[in-house]
């Protein structure tokens, strides 16, 4: 029997929202007042169905935004009492994100404590429990910590902020692991991979199955010139000052140097960590897979496995494999010595993103030429959704 429920982001250091009571002020009631009603929203049924609801009495249009197929500008119906409501066809097992639109505002729903943020966005999210979402669920099984740190810049001549997960019984033990070093995407922050991508909740169940190795993962801030996501005072430039869509390029040293020269040995030096490049890997979405393709490949002497997600630096094949050429010459040149070294080169794209197809085009010409490439399509677009199933399926690859 498919098991269906609302689920909690985990934040990063609390490991869950708090629930709350809706807010005292309803949205669309142009004034502030107190809310009469209980409503229950979102309320998952046990076909998969959601129905949304709000109170918004004197609201002229409420309209559901989901991320789901048909679930953008689906029109709320309103009864006599003031609640809007909407219900979904069944839904695949999935953690959806949603917001409504009141009168063309943007609102969250008041009825729904889970809640997420996505670099300056904010949205609602719904877990549809089933066999394919299980994994985002969390679990009764032991859990690992996630931990802000702040690590020394050279650049920045400071500390930089960001976040680590250390496996089930890391404290008070003295087992040593492998880092996977895990970047997020154009506009995000350290506080991506923890929230939006749940990585430590994936990671907890993918270690009590028996489907990943234990590891210490570290998701730092991309933008090496920020401190943190707390203390950003303006808009993000897409992507980091410095940092060009040329891959090979001196526009990606700023890079180079915080990952290798200062963020590996502050976690070599802090946490118990294996040595040597076999235990070591670099992944990173969109943007952090530009900055990870332009220093990993470069620095094979430094990862031996490499990830990467939506990567718009593949999303032309020609200029791809120009791009790998560049950075790496003997990489291509010698192909069983690359497939010797590579432990692990994940790609993966949402089916509806446009570099779908370059990816996929680049990971068979690398097939072609022998040097092993995993490739993962999933449903969906250039999305978090496409993200977190790439986490849980690149992980149990990792270090094996």
């Amino acid at each position: 029997m498919k098991l269906i429920q609302t689920m909690a982001v985990p934040l990063a250091l609390c490991g869950a929202l708090l629930a709350q009571e809706p807010p005292a002020t309803t949205p669309g009631t142009r004034g502030g007042q107190t809310q009469a009603v209980k409503v229950l929203s979102p309320e998952v049924h046990a076909d998969g169905r959601v129905t949304f609801r709000l109170l918004a009495p004197k609201a002229l249009e409420v309209l559901l935004q989901g991320n789901w197929e048909g679930g953008r500008g689906a029109a709320m119906a309103k009864d006599a009492s003031g609640v809007w409501s909407f219900t979904t066809a069944a839904l695949q097992p999935e953690l959806w994100a949603y917001t409504f639109s009141v009168d063309g505002v943007r609102t969250l729903d008041p009825g729904n404590y889970n809640v997420a943020r996505d670099g300056v966005g904010f949205m609602n999210t719904v877990l549809v429990l089933g066999e394919r979402s299980s994994v985002f669920q969390p679990q009764r099984v032991p859990h690992g910590a996630m931990t802000a740190m702040w690590a020394p810049s050279s650049q920045m001549k400071t500390a930089r902020r960001m976040f680590v997960y250390t496996p089930p019984g890391y404290e008070g033990g003295s087992t040593r692991y492998p880092v996977l070093y895990l970047l997020h995407g154009s506009g995000g922050d350290e506080d991506a991979w923890p929230t939006m991508g749940i990585a430590n909740v994936i990671m907890d169940n993918l270690i009590a199955q028996g489907k990943s190795r234990p590891m210490i993962v570290v998701m730092p801030n991309a933008y090496w010139n920020e401190l943190a996501s707390l203390d950003l005072a303006g808009p993000r430039t897409a992507p980091p000052p410095g940092v060009g869509s040329g891959a090979g390029t001196a526009s990606y040293e700023p890079n180079e140097k915080d990952i290798v020269g200062d963020l590996i040995p502050f976690v070599e030096k802090h946490f118990r960590t294996l040595a040597g490049r076999e235990n070591r890997a670099l992944a990173g979405l969109s943007m952090g897979s530009g900055i990870t393709m332009n220093v990993a490949v470069k620095r094979l002497d430094v990862f031996a496995s490499i990830g990467l997600m939506s990567s718009g630096g593949l999303r032309d094949p020609a200029a791809g494999m120009a791009a790998i050429q560049k950075l790496n010459p003997e990489f291509l040149a010698n192909p069983a010595a690359t497939a010797k070294r590579l432990r692990l080169l994940f790609f993966s794209c949402g089916t509806e993103d446009p570099r779908v197809d370059g990816m996929a085009k680049v990971a068979q010409e690398l097939n072609s030429r022998k040097i092993p490439v995993v490739w993962k399509a999933y449903p969906g677009e250039h999305e978090w959704k496409v993200w977190r199933h790439s986490l849980a399926d690149m992980a149990p690859l990792l270090f094996r």
